[in-house]
This record gives C-alpha cells, sequence and structure tokens, in this order.
C-alpha cells in the first residue's frame, strides 16, 4: 500500500467510523457436553439447551444478549421460579403436571438431542422427548427440530418447531401453564422500567394480556445497553394469532390454552399437532431492531 493510498484509508476510517476490513461473519457452533448442547455465536456462549433427566422440561439458559453478553432470559428467579428461561410445557395433561417443579406429577424427558449442523451460518438440533410420570408409560412424544443463526452482531434467530404425538388420547383442560414461554431477568420487566409491547402497538400486561397478535417483544436498559427477545408465532399455527399470557414481571406466553372453546383440548392417539416459533434476541427495542419488519419476513417464509 502507498503512502498515498495509508491516507486515504485513514481519513475513511476516520470519517465513516468503519473498518476497510469485513465484517466477521457470525458463525455459530454447537457441541453436547454431558447434559447440556452449548452454543457459540463468534466463538462465544449465546445459549446452551439444558436436558438433564432430573429437570421438569428442557429448556435454554442462558440466552445472551448480542451487545451485554449476558442473559436476556432468567433460569430461575421469584415470582414463579419454575419458569425456566425460553420453554415449553404444559399444565392438566391427562391429570398430570409437566410445568411446574415437582416430577412426581409429570416430566418432560429428553431422550438425547442430535446435532444435525455443527456449525457455519446456522446450526441445527433436534430431540425427541418423552411425557410421563414416574412409573407409568408416556403419553406424549414430542419431536423438536431447533435452527440456531446470527444474521447480524446485533440479531440471533431460534426457529423451532415442534410436534407433538399423543401415545394415549389426550385430554388437555383450560391452563394459563401452557406452551411456548419466555422469562426475562427482573432487570428487563416493565416493573423495572422495561417495555412489553404487541404487533398492535399495545403495551404492559394491561394491553398485551388476552390479546390475540402475532408477536410480542420483550425489552429494557441494564446497564447502559438496550436489548430484548420477541417470540413469533408462525401463521401456520393452529389458533394463529394466538392470545398471549402475560405478566409485567418478565412472563409471556402466546397460549391458547387458557381460552379452549369449551375449557378443554382432546387429541386422539396418534393425532400430530405441530407448533412453530421464531424467537428473535436483539439489540435496541422492537421498533430499533424492527421486529414487525422482522415478522413480515418470517411471515412471507411461512407461505
Amino acid at each position: 500500500m502507498t503512502r498515498c493510498t495509508q491516507i486515504v484509508a485513514a481519513l475513511f476510517i476516520f470519517t465513516c467510523g468503519c473498518s476497510l476490513v469485513p465484517a466477521a461473519s457470525q458463525n455459530v457452533a454447537a457441541e453436547i457436553e454431558k447434559d447440556r448442547v452449548v452454543v457459540t455465536v463468534g466463538g462465544k456462549l449465546f445459549t446452551c439447551y439444558k436436558f438433564a433427566g432430573s429437570q421438569k422440561y428442557p429448556y435454554f439458559w442462558p440466552v445472551n444478549g448480542p451487545l451485554s453478553g449476558k442473559s436476556i432470559t432468567t433460569e430461575t428467579s421469584e415470582p414463579y421460579p419454575h419458569h425456566h428461561s425460553l420453554f415449553f410445557g404444559c399444565d392438566r395433561v391427562n391429570g398430570g403436571n409437566y410445568w411446574q417443579d415437582v416430577n412426581k406429577r409429570g416430566q418432560i424427558l429428553s431422550q438425547g438431542p442430535k446435532i444435525a449442523e455443527t456449525s457455519g451460518e446456522r446450526i441445527v438440533l433436534t430431540d425427541t422427548c418423552l411425557w410421563k410420570q414416574p412409573e407409568k408409560d408416556p403419553v406424549i412424544e414430542d419431536t423438536r427440530r431447533i435452527t440456531i443463526s446470527a444474521p447480524s452482531e446485533k440479531l440471533r434467530i431460534i426457529d423451532f418447531k415442534i410436534t407433538i404425538t399423543p401415545l394415549v388420547d389426550i385430554e388437555i383442560l383450560k391452563t394459563n401453564h401452557a406452551l411456548f414461554s419466555a422469562r426475562v431477568v427482573p432487570e428487563l420487566s416493565v416493573k423495572s422500567g422495561g417495555t412489553l409491547i404487541n404487533a398492535g402497538g399495545n403495551t404492559r400486561e394491561k394491553g398485551t394480556f388476552g390479546a390475540a397478535s402475532p408477536w410480542c417483544d420483550y425489552s429494557g436498559t441494564r446497564n447502559g445497553a438496550t436489548e430484548g427477545i420477541a417470540i413469533l408465532q408462525n401463521p401456520a399455527n393452529r389458533w394463529y394469532p394466538g392470545k398471549w399470557f402475560t405478566r409485567d414481571y418478565g412472563f409471556f406466553s402466546p397460549t391458547p390454552m387458557y381460552w379452549l372453546e369449551g375449557g378443554k383440548l382432546n387429541l386422539a392417539k396418534g393425532e400430530k399437532l405441530t407448533l412453530e416459533y421464531r424467537v428473535l434476541v436483539h439489540a435496541g427495542d422492537s421498533e430499533t431492531a424492527n421486529i414487525a419488519g422482522l415478522f413480515n419476513q418470517y411471515e412471507q417464509t411461512a407461505k
């Protein structure tokens, strides 16, 4: 490089605040370590899929923000410490409880996840889980395919496809403890000054609870870094757009089970139910992160 070229490059970097060196790609990698799948982005820990047999159900924790490197979700905290970060479960299933922490009422037991794609622009892991009470035969088998990508430095995407297959006739009674859910750390909750907002622009528990919406986003500022997490419902899902069970202390879930027609859901043995969700872990609030636009992109891929 000539002296003149060096000066021009230096001026370019100074005035544009950028480098001539291309930004490092957001390489995603996954590895199984004992009872968890560890997922990194750019060599730094992003999340872990925890599946130990002692747990109530498999769940993701931490779910680290792209700016802070700290978890946006809480593994357990008051109130309701049985909410574990980013998870899937259900209460009142044939008399069993596959949601709260008393394992004797029922567990969702991983049969051992497999990594279908280990590194690159995305990773893919699969798992088969059995819903059972101790000393009893399982009542449900679920299969899950989870894809994780990081299209930019400020965004991580977790795609979930979960298929429930009843192994016996199933009856699920009306419950607010149901299906896909997230619990953010107290520091990002509405109670601590954070923002909970849905696709209609409604905010807080008061505006989002019981409202049908394609997505909801939770964001807040911690130590000067604003980050958030959104849950998007796939338009192909049954009950779409499902109503939301939300709480200002940091919980949100698209759960039709609290608004079931007739107060119950019956699934015959072998009758499959597939549900898909996209989770966006992002820098900034919902407007800065363009959650509405990202949902539109997701909606197009679902068609």
